[in-house]
Protein backbone atom coordinates (compact mmCIF):
# COMPACT_ATOMS: atom_id res chain seq x y z
CA UNK A 1 0.00 0.00 0.00
CA UNK A 2 1.35 3.42 -1.23
CA UNK A 3 0.59 5.39 2.35
CA UNK A 4 1.56 8.48 0.82
CA UNK A 5 -0.29 8.56 -2.33
CA UNK A 6 -3.44 7.32 -0.26
CA UNK A 7 -2.83 10.21 2.11
CA UNK A 8 -2.48 12.85 -0.63
CA UNK A 9 -5.84 11.69 -2.53
CA UNK A 10 -7.57 13.07 0.52
CA UNK A 11 -5.79 15.69 2.23
CA UNK A 12 -7.57 16.97 5.76
CA UNK A 13 -8.99 20.41 5.03
CA UNK A 14 -7.03 23.16 6.34
CA UNK A 15 -8.18 26.40 8.38
CA UNK A 16 -5.36 29.10 7.89
CA UNK A 17 -5.11 32.44 10.30
CA UNK A 18 -3.75 35.37 8.60
CA UNK A 19 -2.88 38.23 11.01
CA UNK A 20 -0.84 41.20 11.95
CA UNK A 21 -0.79 44.76 12.82
CA UNK A 22 -3.05 47.57 11.70
CA UNK A 23 -1.68 48.71 7.56
CA UNK A 24 0.08 45.29 7.26
CA UNK A 25 -2.10 44.59 4.90
CA UNK A 26 -4.04 41.69 5.56
CA UNK A 27 -7.31 42.52 3.65
CA UNK A 28 -4.84 43.21 0.28
CA UNK A 29 -3.36 39.85 0.72
CA UNK A 30 -6.53 37.95 0.56
CA UNK A 31 -8.23 39.87 -2.00
CA UNK A 32 -5.39 39.36 -3.95
CA UNK A 33 -5.57 36.26 -3.37
CA UNK A 34 -8.97 35.90 -4.45
CA UNK A 35 -8.16 37.73 -7.88
CA UNK A 36 -5.73 35.42 -8.50
CA UNK A 37 -8.36 32.66 -8.44
CA UNK A 38 -7.34 30.68 -5.02
CA UNK A 39 -9.30 27.63 -4.37
CA UNK A 40 -9.94 28.56 -0.78
CA UNK A 41 -13.26 29.35 1.28
CA UNK A 42 -12.71 32.91 2.08
CA UNK A 43 -14.19 33.37 6.00
CA UNK A 44 -16.13 37.23 5.72
CA UNK A 45 -15.87 38.56 9.38
CA UNK A 46 -18.61 40.29 10.77
CA UNK A 47 -17.97 44.42 12.10
CA UNK A 48 -19.16 46.96 13.57
CA UNK A 49 -16.71 49.31 11.77
CA UNK A 50 -18.75 51.77 9.39
CA UNK A 51 -17.81 50.33 6.19
CA UNK A 52 -15.74 52.40 3.95
CA UNK A 53 -16.50 53.42 0.22
CA UNK A 54 -14.49 50.49 -2.05
CA UNK A 55 -15.62 47.56 0.61
CA UNK A 56 -18.67 45.49 -0.06
CA UNK A 57 -21.36 44.31 2.15
CA UNK A 58 -20.57 40.39 2.55
CA UNK A 59 -17.55 40.38 0.60
CA UNK A 60 -15.21 42.30 2.81
CA UNK A 61 -17.08 42.15 5.72
CA UNK A 62 -20.64 42.08 6.93
CA UNK A 63 -21.68 45.39 8.40
CA UNK A 64 -23.91 45.47 11.89
CA UNK A 65 -24.91 47.75 14.08
CA UNK A 66 -23.44 47.60 17.96
CA UNK A 67 -26.99 46.30 18.74
CA UNK A 68 -27.06 43.41 16.33
CA UNK A 69 -23.42 42.41 16.75
CA UNK A 70 -24.39 42.06 20.56
CA UNK A 71 -27.33 39.74 19.76
CA UNK A 72 -25.83 37.26 17.83
CA UNK A 73 -22.97 37.62 20.97
CA UNK A 74 -25.43 36.45 23.24
CA UNK A 75 -26.78 33.79 21.02
CA UNK A 76 -23.33 32.41 21.07
CA UNK A 77 -22.67 32.70 17.42
CA UNK A 78 -18.85 33.57 17.47
CA UNK A 79 -15.89 31.56 17.48
CA UNK A 80 -14.22 34.29 18.57
CA UNK A 81 -14.53 38.20 18.84
CA UNK A 82 -12.67 41.64 19.78
CA UNK A 83 -13.29 44.88 20.38
CA UNK A 84 -10.68 46.94 18.29
CA UNK A 85 -10.02 50.15 17.90
CA UNK A 86 -13.27 50.80 19.51
CA UNK A 87 -15.22 48.21 16.78
CA UNK A 88 -16.21 44.56 17.19
CA UNK A 89 -15.30 41.76 14.96
CA UNK A 90 -16.58 38.50 15.05
CA UNK A 91 -16.29 34.84 13.35
CA UNK A 92 -19.10 32.94 13.10
CA UNK A 93 -17.73 29.15 14.12
CA UNK A 94 -20.68 28.03 11.89
CA UNK A 95 -19.39 29.10 8.72
CA UNK A 96 -15.95 27.61 9.41
CA UNK A 97 -17.41 23.87 10.49
CA UNK A 98 -19.34 24.56 7.86
CA UNK A 99 -17.00 25.07 5.30
CA UNK A 100 -14.72 22.37 6.66
CA UNK A 101 -17.14 19.93 6.51
CA UNK A 102 -17.35 20.44 2.62
CA UNK A 103 -13.99 19.22 2.46
CA UNK A 104 -12.70 23.50 2.15
CA UNK A 105 -9.95 24.93 3.04
CA UNK A 106 -10.76 28.11 5.22
CA UNK A 107 -8.84 31.55 5.02
CA UNK A 108 -9.60 33.68 7.30
CA UNK A 109 -8.02 37.26 7.96
CA UNK A 110 -7.65 38.84 11.57
CA UNK A 111 -6.36 40.78 14.50
CA UNK A 112 -3.24 39.72 16.68
CA UNK A 113 -6.01 39.67 19.38
CA UNK A 114 -8.26 37.54 17.69
CA UNK A 115 -5.36 35.21 16.98
CA UNK A 116 -4.66 34.93 20.31
CA UNK A 117 -7.95 33.80 20.86
CA UNK A 118 -7.88 30.94 18.54
CA UNK A 119 -4.94 29.38 20.09
CA UNK A 120 -6.46 28.66 22.75
CA UNK A 121 -9.85 27.69 20.68
CA UNK A 122 -8.42 25.93 17.64
CA UNK A 123 -6.41 23.10 16.91
CA UNK A 124 -4.15 22.56 14.41
CA UNK A 125 -4.61 25.83 12.43
CA UNK A 126 -2.24 27.30 10.69
CA UNK A 127 -0.69 30.37 12.34
CA UNK A 128 0.73 32.95 9.48
CA UNK A 129 1.93 36.56 10.96
CA UNK A 130 2.31 38.57 8.50
CA UNK A 131 4.77 41.75 9.31
CA UNK A 132 6.72 44.57 7.80
CA UNK A 133 8.91 47.73 9.04
CA UNK A 134 6.81 50.69 11.36
CA UNK A 135 7.67 53.24 8.54
CA UNK A 136 5.83 51.36 6.38
CA UNK A 137 2.54 50.47 8.50
CA UNK A 138 2.84 54.39 8.90
CA UNK A 139 2.74 55.27 5.32
CA UNK A 140 0.15 52.73 4.72
CA UNK A 141 -2.22 53.98 7.07
CA UNK A 142 -1.50 57.89 6.61
CA UNK A 143 -2.37 56.80 2.83
CA UNK A 144 -5.64 55.22 3.55
CA UNK A 145 -6.60 58.18 5.20
CA UNK A 146 -9.49 56.72 7.70
CA UNK A 147 -7.68 57.19 11.38
CA UNK A 148 -7.12 61.07 13.33
CA UNK A 149 -3.97 61.60 13.88
CA UNK A 150 -4.08 60.54 17.84
CA UNK A 151 -5.89 57.40 16.34
CA UNK A 152 -2.91 56.72 13.82
CA UNK A 153 -0.45 57.04 16.64
CA UNK A 154 -2.23 54.86 18.42
CA UNK A 155 -2.26 51.66 16.23
CA UNK A 156 1.21 52.39 15.29
CA UNK A 157 2.17 52.44 19.33
CA UNK A 158 0.09 48.84 19.25
CA UNK A 159 1.69 47.71 15.81
CA UNK A 160 5.23 47.57 17.74
CA UNK A 161 3.87 45.62 20.65
CA UNK A 162 2.32 42.88 18.13
CA UNK A 163 5.15 42.72 16.07
CA UNK A 164 6.46 41.36 19.12
CA UNK A 165 3.76 38.25 19.36
CA UNK A 166 5.35 36.89 15.55
CA UNK A 167 7.68 34.35 17.52
CA UNK A 168 4.16 32.60 18.29
CA UNK A 169 2.99 31.70 14.70
CA UNK A 170 3.58 29.21 12.52
CA UNK A 171 5.18 31.33 10.04
CA UNK A 172 6.32 34.64 9.39
CA UNK A 173 6.01 36.75 6.16
CA UNK A 174 7.60 40.46 5.30
CA UNK A 175 4.73 41.85 3.34
CA UNK A 176 6.65 44.75 1.68
CA UNK A 177 5.72 47.23 -0.23
CA UNK A 178 5.28 46.33 -3.73
CA UNK A 179 5.95 42.64 -2.89
CA UNK A 180 2.08 41.28 -2.63
CA UNK A 181 2.13 38.59 -4.95
CA UNK A 182 5.53 37.19 -3.18
CA UNK A 183 3.38 36.78 0.03
CA UNK A 184 0.63 35.24 -1.67
CA UNK A 185 2.93 32.60 -3.56
CA UNK A 186 4.23 32.28 0.26
CA UNK A 187 0.73 31.32 1.62
CA UNK A 188 -0.16 29.16 -1.71
CA UNK A 189 3.53 27.32 -0.67
CA UNK A 190 2.77 27.10 2.66
CA UNK A 191 -0.57 25.44 2.67
CA UNK A 192 0.78 23.59 0.03
CA UNK A 193 3.59 22.04 2.04
CA UNK A 194 1.22 21.23 4.84
CA UNK A 195 -1.14 19.61 2.33
CA UNK A 196 2.26 17.31 2.52
CA UNK A 197 2.49 16.68 5.72
CA UNK A 198 3.18 12.21 6.65
CA UNK A 199 1.07 13.54 9.82
CA UNK A 200 -1.66 15.76 8.29
CA UNK A 201 -3.45 18.68 10.37
CA UNK A 202 -6.60 18.18 11.95
CA UNK A 203 -8.67 20.68 12.84
CA UNK A 204 -10.60 20.22 15.70
CA UNK A 205 -12.67 22.73 18.34
CA UNK A 206 -11.93 23.35 22.14
CA UNK A 207 -15.17 23.98 23.51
Amino acid sequence: MNDCADAAATPSPLLVIISGPSGVGKDATLKRMQARGAPFHFLVTTTTRPRRPTEVEGVDYYFVTPDEFQARLTRGDFLEHANVYGNWYGNARSDIEHALAQGQDVLMRIDVQGATTLHARVENAIFIFLTASLSELEARLRARGTETEEALQRRLGTAAREIQARAFFDYCLNNSENQLDETVDDIVAIIRAEKLRAKPRRIWFRN
